[in-house]
């Protein structure tokens, strides 16, 4: 009865969300700058729901109350790295959007190749998009079925359950593109906030009479867990420093993040939006709440089930109404944001890697919606990991385009190959530490020593190129 309550209602929130994105494009006709970019069009509001959407998910949901809960105080990382990703867009989006205005560019594929005026480039940028977006896309399942198996008292299917939510969330994007998932995402938010305030302020209360005492009472039980020589020494200061360094390039290298800014209506909506949407980090904050709490009331949950730590809290303390509501935000929390990913991957592939004519583009993106939803499914059913363990994955890889988005603005952009080679050579090392099993090499996050190796490649082979366009000829 308790799980058919609470399956009830996770389903009445995600097909009444549905509903409400499909309702707000009812009336526009879906051309490809259209489906792709929302029409470029979005204002300061929309901006910040669909950033908002695009950047808090299901891992912000689950999986900083899982690193709360396992880890400590290596979990607060998350609340430094999207606030420099903010800094980082602020300075540099607004050129990229003129670039893309004036050029008729939909993707960050779109930009590479016209900037390098490299199509080989264009490429391999949107080729890296694609295959790091998987591990994102693969993330978001993972909180669906998580969230489903908690609602449904052990008595469900959750991977069936999360494919068919999964197969709804798809089939919105199809219909609604971008702007859908920007209307989306308006209830998405009001309802993953109430979740999040319920989570951070509520429990604690209910337990420990404050959030306050909950951090007292986890300083006195684990005295180590709220400094960075806590529970391991592998996540120590230069591990997190790195990390925030990595993860905040990389905030706004992902293809849906700069589908979405090059979705606004002018730069100055840009400059808003990254002024106003580091406030959300509150709800990070009661996040941690949420995480600490857990791991007081419910201690010694192991490995990647500490991503379901407060989820179990509410399921065996509170009524299966609530958490139903909960589950159903943490859902959404998912799945807006996986309608925008699937899409901007969707693009890169229609436009950039296999292009389609222009009367085509809308039709063959949908087509690669579709293509991706399965693959992305499939590989999920068979290689599943923490949260964050699958983010940091798509961080490595995709922060590796940060270095050719940035010096894309100089006079004199560095040459195509040089940048190319950049990214090569730090996938190659990314690889190799995979291979080994490695993600913390002397200390320092793997994806930041090959961002360093990225970087020394760049401008040492465009010294090299650069030296011999400078040679006069015999």
């Amino acid at each position: 009865m308790n799980s058919s309550i609470a399956l009830l209602i996770i389903l009445f929130i995600i097909v009444g969300t549905i509903g409400f994105g499909i309702l707000g494009v009812r009336r526009i006709k879906m051309n490809p700058a259209q489906f792709i970019l929302g029409g470029r069009s979005f204002g300061v509001v929309f901006l910040w729901l669909l950033s908002a959407g695009e950047v808090y998910t299901s891992f912000t949901f689950l999986g900083a109350a899982g690193w709360a809960y396992s880890r400590g105080a290596p979990a607060f990382y998350i609340i430094c790295y999207l606030t420099l990703s903010c800094i980082t867009i602020f300075f540099y989006m607004p050129p990229i959007w003129r670039i893309a205005r004036q050029h008729g560019l939909l993707t960050n594929a779109d930009y590479f190749a016209h900037r390098y005026q490299s199509r080989a480039l264009g490429f391999l940028t949107g080729l890296v998009g694609v295959v790091f977006m998987i591990p994102y896309l693969t993330l978001q399942l993972t909180g669906i079925q998580i969230l489903l198996q908690i609602a449904g008292y052990g008595a469900i299917d959750s991977i069936r359950a999360a494919g068919v939510a999964f197969a709804l969330i798809i089939g919105f994007v199809l219909i609604s593109g971008l702007r859908g998932a920007a209307w989306a995402s308006l209830i998405k938010d009001t309802l993953v906030l109430a979740g999040v305030v319920f989570a951070g302020i509520v429990l604690p209360i209910q337990f420990f009479g404050s959030p306050q005492a909950v951090i007292s009472k986890v300083v006195q039980v684990h005295p180590n867990w709220m400094t960075l020589v806590g529970p391991t020494e592998n996540y120590g200061t230069l591990w997190f420093a790195s990390t925030v360094l990595l993860s905040g390039l990389g905030g706004y290298s992902w293809p849906q993040e700069i589908t979405s800014q090059l979705a606004a209506k002018s730069p100055d909506t840009i400059r808003r939006n990254a002024t106003i949407l580091p406030v959300y980090q509150i709800m990070l904050l009661l996040v941690f709440f949420a995480g600490f709490t857990a791991l007081l009331v419910k201690p010694g949950i192991k490995g990647q089930d500490a991503d379901q730590s407060f989820m179990l809290v509410v399921q065996e303390h509170y009524p299966a109404w609530l958490l139903g509501l909960i589950a159903g935000a943490g859902c959404l929390a998912a799945l807006v944001p996986a309608s925008a990913q699937i899409l901007a991957a969707a693009s890169l592939l229609s436009r950039n890697l296999f292009p389609a004519k222009e009367e085509q583009l809308t039709q063959r993106t949908r087509l690669w919606i579709i293509v991706l939803a399965l693959l992305a499914f499939g590989l999920w059913v068979y290689n599943r990991a923490s949260l964050v363990g699958l983010l940091l994955i798509g961080y490595s890889g995709i922060t590796q385009l940060f270095p050719g988005v940035v010096l894309s603005l100089r006079k004199q952009p560095p040459h195509a190959w040089s940048v190319a080679t950049g990214i090569i050579v730090a996938l190659v090392l990314l690889s190799v530490f995979a291979l080994q099993g490695t993600s913390v090499i002397y200390g320092a996050h793997a994806g930041t020593v090959a961002l360093a190796a990225n970087v020394g490649c760049v401008f040492l082979i465009d010294y090299f190129v650069g030296a011999r366009r400078r040679k006069p000829s015999p």
